[in-house]
């Protein structure tokens, strides 16, 4: 049972440092800036559904990907683990990416799944994240992460529904010291999947 939660929780954190609900607030304003609250509802829901339904299918199908594909797990353990902490890094240094945003987008499903859906909240990061806490785990251990999962989406979906509320409650500055935090954990967890399949492949 010890070991069920221990996994649950590094799973949580894993994901909770990737996605971030309350670091990506700032970036949900500034894309539905423009929007009447009904549309901003609309852009959250179709945003995270069309982030879950990604994650799960990489969740499910991870392992039928890899073999297609030729996939080790240690190349990916490596490859995953750059990702992240370049992920981190940027966060660290509070480099904001390009996709972060975009003027020219005006279509409200548009925004909804690129570029907040992809690949702000279902990025390469979650993914990585999420196809490596299923690497030979049994069905439990799937199933435990797709709810964990859906449990972040729900909190993202809260999040964003509030999101003026919270920047008003915690102020730019608490936000970008989460932010800061997360990226330093995220750029932990890289180095560690990259020693991980390092002491794999070899």
């Amino acid at each position: 049972m010890s070991d069920i939660w221990s996994y649950s929780l590094s799973v949580f954190m894993g994901f909770f440092a990737i996605m971030n609900p309350i670091a990506n607030v700032p970036i949900f304003i500034g894309l539905v800036q423009d929007m009447d609250k009904t549309q901003r509802k609309k852009v959250a829901k179709t945003s995270l559904i069309t982030a879950f339904l990604i994650v799960v299918v990489f969740v499910l199908l991870g392992n039928f990907i890899f073999k297609v594909f030729g996939i080790t797990i240690p190349a990916f353990k490596i490859t995953g683990g750059i990702l992240l902490f370049y992920v981190g890094f940027e966060m660290l240094i509070s480099q904001k990416s390009k996709i972060h945003h975009n003027p020219d987008i005006n279509d409200d499903t548009r925004i909804a799944v690129s570029p907040l859906a992809i690949p702000i909240l279902a990025g390469p990061g979650t993914i990585v994240t999420a196809m490596n806490s299923v690497t030979k785990v049994d069905f439990i251990h799937i199933v435990l992460v797709i709810s964990i999962f859906a449990f972040l989406i729900i909190l993202t979906y809260w999040a964003f529904i509030f999101s003026n509320q919270i920047i008003k409650s915690l102020g730019q500055n608490l936000i970008m010291v989460i932010g800061k935090l997360m990226g330093l954990i995220l750029a932990i967890m890289g180095t560690q999947m990259i020693v991980q399949g390092i002491k794999l492949a070899f």
